[in-house]
């Protein structure tokens, strides 16, 4: 019996190919910076080469096809570039940071309920107008609000317009080694500045500006969490039931959502296509009976699509459930006028679709894993099954469920390693269970629904998916306590995750059409691999460097020789490991350090780092008395850290150094005098807290 692997070709996949050239022109615009008109007068060409080919005589159109083939491409390409530039709200005549300047008033409209934070409540927010010289210009771009708490919360609303009286700050990022890049995510979704609201910073307008679909969706996710929580006892439960259901994740707990992350079944409690699956599979089981009717033609498509959409725009349209909606839509289209195509192309139109409505989407990783996960299900999962047979039902069901699971990890694999630096080794026995169970808990909270109005019935279905829940939950945390279920702190560049893709597709070659020359290149995109992460892992085991870490309030310096290191900072960055992951993790990842109690190389003694190329000093509370200096000491690099009560100039008579650095930990306005100090003795300064973290080769 033939796979789909013997039967599906490249030219059975056109689709892809012009999905390919889509992603290319994205790529190439936003990396490279390209202006439009490149991709404008490629574009044209190409629509003129691709309209002459029905002209050409029909001698000639076997060797013009090919000439239209490739402009076809180009064609994409520069759709592409053009969707890249166009998309980019920074390239917008109205983009907000054109008008704004400091302490200018904007107009803004809240876009979403307020989202209760720690110390404030957040929200996102669309700038409609500036206010300069007493006329309202006309401004496109999103910023976030924090309302810092107080006596009250903010009588604020989806639709609420408000006048910020106060400045708007621009996104930055963390600015630490290998931190995420925050500032190039928040471009993507259009939000360029953010403020903190007191009471006092903002004009609440009686008007409100708003519309029938996004009022429609935030009053029926609404509906759905208050349905859930009058049937929930249980918070932990109850968070889990709303991201489950409709991917509401704001009162999750973030060790929970970490034990499911170190598990491998975050995709469970985060918004995933398997959801709209399991939805889509139910709606095909309950329209089978009706089979034969002539109406089911219509009926079925039009109700599916109807549920699908419903259910993706409760859910925030995240890139998953879009994909799923569009595929599933494409799927049930295509059927409906007697026209199938291969899975391939429907991902490929679907994708295509999700791109051209919004091409920054190719950098989302739920976008990226979604897509690997499918399609390598969709690859594998045969072979994979065929490995074993069982003719026990039970133990052929679960074989088909790890085949499932295997297929989707093999894709994924280097994506998570990329973005999530772990490795869940434990990732088969918890899908085992967790994902049958989560379907079963799925429908149950769909019966919740259905059947909420009858007050008795609802509350023994809250309590069965309550406890259903507790179970999971419990089967999660007990497997993320094993000490090997995780494989933590694995650090892939972008270049090693090309070439485990090429090793992948090449050995996938091999054993699907027992290619050898496939089997060459994979061995050869493995070899590349190997020595590429070999030579990085050799440089880094015999680096010597100090980092001054950027966190706010905060003191925070890593002293590295080799692999190791020494911490030398608050107490509280130690003790908070949500604090210390957060804003260091990922530069020892980075790294390849781990904590260590001596140094072989550099010392560390009485606040004086040592090495063989340089000294370094660090003035803190607990030794900032430099009269116990005698003499005057050569010193390469002074650092000062938790707001000692020292002066430059007391310094200067004990120290021989040009360069000083000032860490995050103390007050900006005392750093701004030290460094007007530094600046009048012509010495070297470096602000933490203005310029992100401070590294030095030792």
């Amino acid at each position: 019996m033939k796979n789909i692997h013997s039967v599906i070709t490249v030219q059975q996949m056109p689709l892809l190919r012009l999905l390919l050239s889509l992603i290319t022109g994205i790529i190439f615009q936003y990396c490279f910076f390209l202006p439009l008109y490149p991709f404008l007068i490629v574009g044209s060409l190409a629509i003129v080469v691709v309209a002459a080919f029905p002209l050409v005589s029909v001698k000639n159109q076997l060797i013009f096809r090919k000439i239209a083939g490739t402009a076809l491409l180009m064609l994409f390409i520069s759709i592409g570039g053009i969707l890249s530039f166009e998309k980019n709200g920074t390239h917008d005549k109205e983009w907000i940071g054109n008008y704004y300047k400091p302490n200018l008033q904007v107009l803004v409209t809240i876009q979403e309920p307020l989202v209760t934070k720690a110390k404030s409540y957040k929200a996102l927010a669309r700038a409609d107008a500036v206010l300069i010289n007493n006329h309202w210009q006309s401004i496109n771009g999103n910023v976030l609000l924090y309302f810092l708490k107080g006596i009250k919360s903010p009588n604020v609303t989806y639709g609420s317009q408000i006048i910020i009286r106060t400045q708007l700050s621009t996104i930055e990022n963390e600015r630490n080694p290998g931190s995420f890049d925050y500032k190039q995510f928040c471009l993507f979704n259009h939000i360029y500045y953010q403020s903190f609201l007191k009471a006092n910073d903002y004009l609440l307008l009686s008007t409100k500006s708003t519309n029938l679909l996004g009022s429609s969706i935030i009053k029926a996710r609404f509906k759905v969490l208050n349905i859930l929580r009058r049937n929930f006892t249980n918070t932990i439960t109850l968070s889990v039931a709303e991201a489950l259901l409709i991917g509401y994740r704001d009162d999750l707990d973030k060790t929970l959502i970490q034990a499911y992350n170190n598990t491998g079944v975050i995709h469970i409690i985060i918004i995933s296509g398997m959801r709209m699956g399991m939805i889509y599979g139910l709606l095909l089981y309950l329209f089978s009976p009706f089979k034969n009717k002539k109406w089911i033609r219509f009926v079925k498509p039009i109700t599916i699509m109807i549920v699908l959409w419903g259910f993706c725009l409760i859910a925030g349209g995240a890139p998953t459930v879009s994909r799923s909606a569009i595929m599933f839509s494409v799927l049930l289209i295509g059927e409906s006028i007697n026209r199938r195509t291969n899975v391939f192309n429907n991902l490929s139109l679907s994708a295509m679709i999700i791109l051209l409505i919004n091409p920054f989407t190719l950098w989302d990783a739920g976008f990226q894993l979604s897509y690997a996960a499918v399609l390598g299900i969709v690859t594998f999962y045969q072979t994979i099954r065929n490995w074993f047979f069982f003719q026990n039902k039970i133990l052929s069901f679960l074989w088909s469920l790890s085949s499932v699971t295997i297929g989707a990890q093999i894709l994924t694999l280097p994506l998570i390693l990329l973005h999530f630096h772990q490795l869940p080794t434990m990732f088969l026995f918890t899908n085992l269970l967790a994902v049958p169970f989560s379907c079963i808990i799925l429908y149950a909270e769909l019966l919740l629904l259905l059947f909420s109005p009858i007050s008795f019935i609802a509350s023994f279905l809250g309590k069965t998916v309550s406890w259903m829940l507790s179970i999971m939950n419990i089967y999660i945390t007990n497997v993320n306590d094993l000490p090997f279920s995780v494989w933590p702190n694995i650090q892939v560049s972008i270049l090693q995750v090309i070439f485990l893709y090429g090793f992948i597709i090449g050995i996938a070659g091999w054993l699907f059409f027992k290619n050898n020359r496939s089997f060459l290149v994979g061995l050869s995109f493995f070899l590349v691999f190997t020595v590429y992460r070999c030579i990085d892992i050799l440089l880094k085991s015999n680096q010597q460097k100090l980092i001054v870490y950027d966190v706010p309030q905060h003191s925070a310096i890593d002293i590295i020789d080799g692999n190791n290191f020494l911490f030398e900072g608050d107490n509280m960055m130690t003790q908070e490991s949500l604090l210390s992951e957060f804003y260091l993790k990922t530069a020892r990842i980075f790294y390849r350090i781990k904590p260590s109690n001596g140094l072989p190389y550099i010392s560390f003694c009485k606040n004086i780092i040592t090495s063989k190329n340089k000294t370094i000093l660090i003035i803190n509370k607990s030794f900032s008395n430099i009269a116990l200096y005698e003499g005057k000491l050569k010193i390469d690099v002074l650092i000062i850290t938790q707001n000692p009560d020292v002066q430059i100039s007391d310094l200067l008579a004990k120290f021989d150094c040009n360069l000083y650095v000032f860490d995050s930990s103390i007050p900006p306005k005392k750093v701004v005098s030290w460094v007007k100090d530094a600046a009048a003795n012509h010495l070297q300064c470096v602000s933490v807290g203005e310029r992100g973290a401070f590294e030095m080769n030792l």
